[in-house]
């Protein structure tokens, strides 16, 4: 049988920036995307001691706009939505009825009854069929991931470097929170936010008008230290910092009080999708929880081997790599929640060996 041919993965509009630093381009959620320049643990180590730019153009925007475009989002997500003002975001995530993960975003409220969403570029088309299937009143949704490039500059000399391209005030912005305001010239919204565990900025600009601000960051930051940064150091990033991933830590099987992520779920606020559940699995307590783990000794542990405790299969790892910061192997699994706590003794089934673990808090990394 002929088998259907794949559909030809898609580029950002700074492609060509990558190809001529030499990254190491590879297929992700339908993008071809760097995951590498001049390897990962340079670069991670680079973001970490001074910055990093990163394309995340893959990511989709989905616009929700109109009158009714608060309570709209307030009964689809399970975040406060009448908390946010023009010029805040939060993280929140969709939630099935078994308050499960469809996925986790972002929200931005550009103006009043004005939201912009941030999903992951994997889930964007299922994310805004899903959206769409809901009813909605006095508000339109419309997919807007084409009119956006998205440049993530990330790092402890982040703000440094992008203030000799702004006349925005970053030093009174607040994490969370984004303005209008030109980069090297060009207008668009620039946030304080990230997904790497380290202070930083995410630039929405003109898709056509970012190549020159990626190319104009990198020249005037290169003596600080920048360096452009793939998609493998982004997600050994967000690990040690403790940051959910689609796919990984949540998904359609796991809920945010599980996951953690017990400060995304306002449950005072009223109805929204998956709330009665949520209730319950809050009184009766959750039975399983994901926590964190090193290893002692060598091997690395990898998403979906089997976790065991005194010789029983308890959980799968959900996320697994070797920390370039503290120089050992991390990782987070499911595990049940009397076991979730510190000190517990585990071990990681990798091919025929078992390595050595114990439970730590997370995050692994937080910046002081």
């Amino acid at each position: 049988m002929t088998q259907p041919e794949r559909p030809t993965p898609k580029r950002t509009p700074l492609h060509d920036c990558h190809v001529k630093a030499g990254a190491k381009l590879v297929e992700f959620a339908g993008w071809e995307m760097p995951v590498r320049y001049r390897g990962e643990i340079e670069e991670h180590r680079t973001v970490r001691q001074a910055a990093g730019l990163f394309d995340v153009s893959h990511m989709g925007e989905i616009r929700v706009r109109g009158a009714g475009a608060a309570e709209f989002l307030q009964r689809l997500t399970p975040n406060d939505v009448t908390k946010l003002r023009p010029g805040r975001a939060h993280y929140s995530g969709l939630l099935t009825e078994q308050a499960t993960y469809i996925d986790d975003l972002l929200i931005y409220q550009l103006a009043e009854g004005d939201y912009l969403l941030v999903v992951n570029a994997a889930n964007t088309d299922e994310d805004l069929a899903w959206i769409l299937s809901h009813p909605r009143q006095d508000c339109e949704v419309r997919d807007e991931t084409s009119a956006y490039a998205l440049l993530a500059l990330q790092g402890p000399k982040a703000a440094d470097i992008l203030a000799r391209h702004t006349a925005v005030d970053l030093a009174a912005m607040r994490y969370y929170r984004f303005v209008e305001g030109e980069v090297c010239g060009v207008a668009g919204l620039i946030s304080r936010t990230g997904y790497t565990g380290e202070d930083g900025f995410e630039l929405f600009l003109p898709p056509e008008k970012a190549p020159g601000v990626w190319n104009e960051l990198l020249s005037s930051g290169a003596g600080d230290g920048l360096i452009p940064t793939g998609l493998a150091a982004r997600d050994t990033l967000r690990l040690e910092a403790g940051m959910a991933l689609y796919g990984h830590e949540i998904d359609s099987t796991t809920t945010p009080l599980e996951a953690g992520l017990n400060w995304v779920v306002k449950l005072k606020k009223g109805e929204f999708i998956g709330r009665d559940v949520l209730v319950a699995q809050q009184e009766r307590g959750v039975e399983c929880k994901l926590c964190g783990f090193e290893i002692r000794g060598r091997g690395i542990a990898r998403q979906g081997n089997a976790v065991l405790h005194q010789g029983r299969e308890v959980g799968r790892v959900t996320s697994g790599t070797w920390s370039p910061t503290f120089e050992k192997a991390i990782g987070t699994a499911y595990v049940p929640a009397e076991l979730a706590v510190e000190a517990t003794a585990l071990e990681i089934a990798v091919r025929k060996r078992r390595l050595e673990a114990v439970v730590v808090k997370l995050p692994f990394y937080q910046r002081s």
